[in-house]
């Protein structure tokens, strides 16, 4: 029995409880293959793939789950996911999610709404923290939020204390104003910027800007 497998095709919506993740995971898609054998345990969706955990729901072309207790979750395709307590939206081409670590990194294209702090980023590669909310973008980052752009190639977010670090020829458009170094630190909340090596900047007095 414990080298028995199972190919299956069906829509299909399972509830599974995983004592080891300790939390429940939900899936569906048009099309499942699972195999069950001890030690190997996978589960591949295809069409309008679906998966759920406590926080995260995840859609995709391809979600493949497997490990113990399908501790990690990969998915391919175009990928959404959807995280409603913490007010995130991701959308990218590859997902890997560890659940049990609470780890997510996500690659091509990615595009992270933050509605919360209502600020929106977007890069090349992802790698999000969810218990300590932090979170790293790299590559041709971008970040948008109201009086504020940024571009560099490394970004460190700590979304409990709305706190920016950029690295990587980091430019800064800060209402109406433009800053460069080597590294930028922000405390939106509080509305400061401190610079750090070969620094430049550009302030547009107000008289200028409103007209």
């Amino acid at each position: 029995m414990n080298r028995r497998r199972s190919k299956l095709l069906f829509a299909c919506l399972l509830l599974l409880p995983l004592p080891a993740a300790a939390e429940t995971i939900s899936f569906s898609g048009d099309s499942m293959e699972s195999v069950l054998a001890t030690g190997r345990e996978r589960t591949l969706l295809s069409g309008n793939a679906y998966v759920a955990t406590e926080e995260n729901v995840i859609r995709a072309d391809v979600i493949e789950l497997y490990g113990d207790e399908f501790q990690y979750i990969r998915t391919r395709g175009h990928v959404e996911v959807l995280n409603e307590e913490k007010q995130i939206e991701l959308s990218c081409q590859e997902l890997f999610y560890d659940r049990e670590a609470r780890v997510i990194r996500v690659n091509g294209n990615v595009v992270m709404v933050d509605k919360k702090n209502e600020m929106v980023v977007k890069g090349g590669f992802l790698e999000d923290w969810e218990d300590r909310e932090e979170t790293i973008v790299q590559i041709g980052v971008r970040v948008l939020k109201e009086d504020l752009v940024c571009r560099c190639e490394f970004a460190r977010y700590l979304r409990d204390e709305d706190k920016l670090e950029l690295a990587g020829m980091p430019v800064v458009n800060w209402k109406g104003d433009e800053y460069r170094a080597l590294k930028i630190f922000m405390d939106l909340d509080k509305d400061t910027i401190r610079l750090e090596g070969a620094i430049q900047g550009t302030v547009v007095p107000e008289a200028e800007e409103e007209e």
